[in-house]
């Protein structure tokens, strides 16, 4: 099931390396121009009806039958080997991640030109740069982005005001602010800090990414022991270690302190704005003063889209851009479908979880903003439903839909997708900072450990 929290989970990790590319086959079903088979990771129950509703829009008009098969992104991998091996992959596999579409290219096993020719027959100027960057590798489009979920960091406005305190948009503020907050009752900050879990390696690499810290150089060699990673794995730990809550910190707890009024600040997923809303029924804000206004937490949080260290040269983003892949050997109605599912059907699938489908698709020739215009009006949330627009100030939701340009990943600008995903998938990162805040290593011999262990993993993808 796809984790609301881990947005931006790797589902594929080294294991996927063993699908070779002589199991490039869709099987029977793709050799039939009248139906296709689309496997999606949007696999929970009312996310599958919505999307079951757009293919059929899609089969009215087209005449081709699809055949939706849902997922679940922790069962993906050992679902792939196993179709791989027995020649019958689908046809299009849809909201997979930026390291999910990484390994399958390195597998090869995308239709690379399929997706050129649908980004180029939409527009290519239609879409977010960035996400046409990210799913590219030497200037070759892998795939088709579809829409995006940032990482934010959510914080009190009102005790910022209070307290005179600037908004956490560099890590100096950060750092002032969790300090000034800091109490027996209240922790400055709540952030990921669990070993073993791709929710830390997503926070950190933000914090990473800000300050310069990159996992490769332009020449692709590992640089995890530069000055830039030593000072953002110190940056981050002492602050979850002198300014946080005790034991390891992971999505669940991190919420449940921010919701519970227990937190200053706080890093998640745009997926949290339904739920900070009072939107979904097993997830609601318990602070104080939610009981009397359950719109308390969502109307006195200020959210910022991109941090700045004081070796970064910009401000970075971070954030999970999912995908359409056709697959080789894909049916030719295959390009059909993803041009109609980022077309007529593109509000529609926006509409499945706008929360967390952030559009990077931006308009159309005729309207740029249609689909950003669109986003914004559209209904949130899983038990209640409530348009963004509704709670969330119209600078904000401008904010939030332009965060995707601002997004950086370790590796894929610098062709070391896979790379990448190893590194994440091996909590190489996760378990430094585990230790670090447990027992204080040094940035220094953090950053060696982490430039070792990477270097392996590198020696071993063979690149």
């Amino acid at each position: 099931m796809r984790q609301r929290y881990a947005a931006f989970c790797s589902v594929m990790t080294v294991a996927l390396l063993g699908i070779t590319a002589c199991s490039g086959s869709s099987g029977d079903a793709s050799s039939e121009t009248d139906q296709l088979t689309v496997w999606t990771t949007e696999d929970l129950p009312d996310r599958v009806a919505s999307q079951q509703a757009i293919m059929d829009q899609f089969s009215e008009s087209s005449g081709i039958e699809v055949e939706l098969v849902a997922i679940a992104e922790d069962q993906l991998t050992s679902v792939l080997s196993s179709s791989a091996a027995s020649g019958e992959l689908p046809d299009v596999i849809g909201a997979l991640s930026l390291n999910g579409m990484n390994q399958l290219s390195t597998d090869g096993l995308l239709n690379t030109s399929a997706a050129a020719a649908v980004v180029e027959e939409l527009g290519a100027d239609t879409f977010s740069p960035r996400s046409l960057e990210l799913t590219s590798s030497d200037g070759e489009q892998l795939s088709v982005p579809s829409d995006a979920f940032a990482q934010l960091l959510f914080y009190r406005q009102d005790l910022f005001e209070q307290a005179g305190l600037d908004a956490p948009t560099t890590f100096e503020a950060i750092e002032k602010a969790a300090q000034a907050l800091h109490t027996d009752e209240l922790a400055g900050i709540v952030a990921a800090t669990a070993p073993a879990d791709s929710f830390t390696q997503q926070t950190f690499e933000q914090f990473a990414l800000a300050n310069g810290c990159e996992l490769v150089g332009d020449d692709g060699g590992v640089t995890l022991n530069s000055d830039q990673c030593q000072e953002s794995l110190t940056f981050y730990s002492a602050l979850l270690r002198d300014y946080s809550v005790p034991g390891n910190q992971d999505a669940d707890t991190t919420r449940a302190s921010y919701f519970a009024g227990d937190a200053a600040m706080t890093v998640w997923s745009s997926f949290l704005l339904d739920e900070l809303a009072g939107l979904r029924s097993d997830a609601l804000p318990t602070c104080a003063e939610c009981a009397d206004d359950p719109a308390f937490l969502a109307d006195n949080t200020g959210i910022v889209t991109a941090i700045q260290g004081p070796d970064g040269e910009q401000p970075a983003g971070y954030g999970e851009i999912v995908s359409w892949n056709i697959l080789n050997d894909a049916a030719p109605a295959a390009q059909d479908l993803v041009t109609f599912m980022m077309g007529d059907g593109y509000q529609d699938w926006l509409a499945v979880a706008p929360e967390g489908k952030i559009p990077v698709r931006l308009g159309t020739a005729d309207n740029p903003t249609e689909f950003t215009d669109a986003w914004q009006g559209l209904e949130a949330g899983v038990d209640s439903k409530a348009l963004l627009s509704s709670i969330y100030a119209p600078e904000t939701l401008a904010e939030i839909s332009q965060s995707t340009n601002q997004f950086k990943r370790w590796g894929i600008p610098q062709g070391q997708g896979a790379l990448a995903a190893a590194v994440s998938g091996q909590f190489i990162a996760p378990q430094i900072i585990a230790s670090m805040v447990s027992s204080g290593t040094s940035g220094e011999e953090a950053a060696s450990q982490a430039q070792d262990e990477a270097e392996s993993l590198q020696a071993d993808l063979g690149q």
